[in-house]
């Protein structure tokens, strides 16, 4: 068992992220998060994927000199290429949080924790976090001077990636 650099995290499936110190291991996704993951992965990937890279369930670390370190997954991530570093350890285990952070919902997941978890992101140079509601189906779109939910017959979009849409009702298409 691999240890997440300098926090001690065990590198297991499903992943522990630690929050200021605290561990929260995430659920192991069912169906419905899972394929929710795929199609906000190819949605990333097809709008921003030029311009950087794009990421399933990739950890990365926060480590601010003035409080506890943290380590995410988000399910889905995408980096542009000018922020991601060189070839090497500092891309493997990238010491920044994503430009864009997707999180999925799943059954038990704390509002206070998902709230912690947006603001580290946004913190530490994500501009966009986007949360997806399986049960709600809605998609919020959380940049540092923006919140905004859309739902079906909506278009999910934001100010920080203006060319990224998500078409809700397509989004959750045959999950119901």
């Amino acid at each position: 068992m691999q240890l997440a650099p300098e926090l001690g995290i065990p590198e297991v499936k499903p992943a522990i992220e630690s929050i200021r110190g605290a561990w929260f291991q995430k659920v192991s996704p069912r169906t419905r998060h899972s394929l929710l993951q795929g199609r906000m992965f190819l949605a990333l990937a097809t709008c921003l994927g030029e311009r950087g890279f794009v990421g399933p369930e990739w950890r990365f670390y926060f480590a601010p000199s003035d409080e506890r370190p943290s380590s995410l997954v988000p399910d889905v991530a995408f980096v542009s290429k000018e922020r991601l570093p060189d070839p090497g350890d500092a891309r493997e285990r990238p010491l920044l949080a994503p430009d864009i952070a997707v999180e999925v919902l799943s059954p038990g997941d704390r509002v206070n924790v998902l709230e912690t978890k947006i603001e580290l992101y946004l913190t530490h140079g994500a501009v966009l976090v986007i949360v997806v509601d399986p049960d709600k189906k809605t998609v919020r779109f959380r940049e540092r001077d923006r919140d905004a939910s859309f739902a079906r017959g909506e278009r999910a979009c934001g100010t920080a990636f203006p060319e990224l849409a998500i078409d809700v009702t397509e989004l959750f298409a045959g999950l119901d």
